[in-house]
């Protein structure tokens, strides 16, 4: 329940995610959402789309590696087991496991293969959110439930600050913004 706020009042962000804690526990790790409301912006024109990196991983995404040797970190696959992909049925079942793939080719003489790079890779991938404008409301996951506050709140506070930066009139273009879990009601909340 949401306590004695009504979707239309404001309320600092921290305030805001307290109030959100109030909501009944549900059976599972709920997402928190940021929702960015824009004007004055035409989705069609404005190419809007930027990448963030956000300071707290939220999911660990599954990443597979086309490699010359064997990684502990991703699944490998090798040169040699390309000729099972040709079949489509395999590719595509492969495409679904996987969030992102990286690859060592001839094209990409700079990607070093080693532990080390792979993981500060992977590490780079956990962490970063891609963001495409297009409609005029932004709603991204910027947290789990479990999360901790301080977490949540500098995930939510570098997602902003990253979708202001990528907007043509940066906070000219945001109507209002408000978080809200899965499974909740929104609550308005003011950025500083």
């Amino acid at each position: 329940m949401l306590g004695r706020h009504d979707v239309g009042d404001k309320m600092e962000l921290k305030q805001g995610l307290a109030e959100l804690r109030k909501n009944e526990k549900r059976n599972f790790d709920q997402g928190i959402d940021l929702i960015v409301n824009l004007k004055g912006i035409d989705v069609k024109k404005d190419n809007v789309s930027t990448i963030v990196k956000i300071p707290f991983n939220i999911k660990d995404k599954k990443v597979c590696g086309f490699l010359t040797k064997k990684s502990n970190l991703v699944k490998t696959i090798f040169q040699l087991d390309f000729i099972k992909y040709k079949d489509k049925k395999l590719l595509k079942n492969l495409v679904k496991e996987f969030d992102f793939f990286i690859a060592v080719a001839s094209l990409m003489p700079l990607m070093k293969e080693d532990e080390e790079s792979i993981k500060q890779l992977l590490d780079n991938i956990s962490t970063s959110v891609k963001i495409r404008v297009k409609e005029a409301s932004i709603k991204i996951i910027a947290g789990k439930e479990s999360m901790k506050d301080e977490q949540i709140l500098a995930n939510i506070n570098a997602l902003y600050q990253g979708i202001v930066s990528a907007l043509p009139n940066k906070k000219e273009n945001v109507k209002n913004i408000m978080i809200k879990y899965t499974m909740s009601k929104p609550i308005k909340v003011e950025m500083k």
